[in-house]
């Protein structure tokens, strides 16, 4: 898919991942391109920035991204490109407070059941459509020290996957954005253990890089995007040897928690 000309909405649009996207879809030539996200201030100043509409968007909420998808389908006839953006770190175990487990899975997966709800039907209907979802690295591989992310991001992967296979001949594309650390607001409000975890497999790279990778992925309608592209390699090795790679995982996780020399 070329973004030119096409109408797009993205959510979580406001800072970090999201507005990289929204600009570079802008600079693509995107016909239309809406931002959502609960942050009215910063979501409302990137649409402005680019000419989009912003709508304030709760995603674990069924009736508002429903209302979302009914604005852009409502001002230009249809969606395009539906990018599933949003997203939280779950920190901690199986002792994290379920509050955070709930709210980690709503935002992580529920968020992009409602959008494959009332995106679908349409794009069906039409023939094509296109499921941009921002999944992470650790639904490939893991994240030491995050239990509720590193789970719900693999659920993520596999809904994209059933999404792939199941609509793929009917005209829907999907594709998953699987970075590793991103200079994000997902590092800096992160616990302690889990930013080193981030910092130690792989060097922050820039939202800008992950959209440049994004509309590289969209080209050429490659299933996984990844900005970093080590991870192809890790994911090889995790699928060739699987006790091999917990082994390493497993050195890693002690060493950042100090139990190792």
């Amino acid at each position: 898919m070329h973004v030119m000309d096409r109408v797009v909405v993205v959510t979580g649009g406001a800072n970090g991942i999201g507005r990289a996207l929204v600009r570079r879809f802008h600079q693509e030539g995107a016909a239309a391109v809406f931002v959502a996200d609960l942050d009215e201030k910063a979501g409302g100043a990137v649409a402005d920035e680019i000419g989009g509409v912003f709508v304030p968007t709760d995603v674990t909420q069924e009736d508002q991204v429903r209302s979302l998808v009914d604005a852009a389908i409502g001002a230009h006839g249809r969606i395009d490109l539906y990018c599933s953006n949003a997203g939280i770190l779950g920190a901690g175990g199986p002792e994290a407070p379920d509050e955070v487990w709930r709210r980690t899975w709503d935002v992580n997966v529920m968020a992009h059941v409602f959008a494959a709800r009332a995106v679908l039907p349409k794009m069906i209907e039409r023939g094509e459509g296109y499921l941009l979802q921002t999944v992470s690295a650790a639904g490939l591989l893991n994240n030491p020290g995050a239990a509720p992310y590193a789970v719900t991001k693999h659920a993520a992967l596999a809904f994209a996957e059933w999404l792939s296979i199941t609509y793929g001949d009917q005209g829907i594309k999907v594709s998953c954005i699987c970075p590793q650390t991103v200079r994000t607001n997902l590092i800096t409000g992160s616990g302690d253990l889990v930013r080193d975890v981030m910092l130690a497999v792989a060097d922050p790279i820039e939202p800008e890089e992950v959209a440049e990778a994004v509309i590289d992925g969209l080209e050429t309608e490659a299933f996984l995007i990844l900005p970093h592209p080590e991870v192809a390699e890790y994911f090889r090795r995790k699928a060739d040897d699987y006790e091999r790679w917990l082994r390493g995982m497993r050195r890693l996780n002690a060493r950042l928690l100090g139990r190792q020399p």
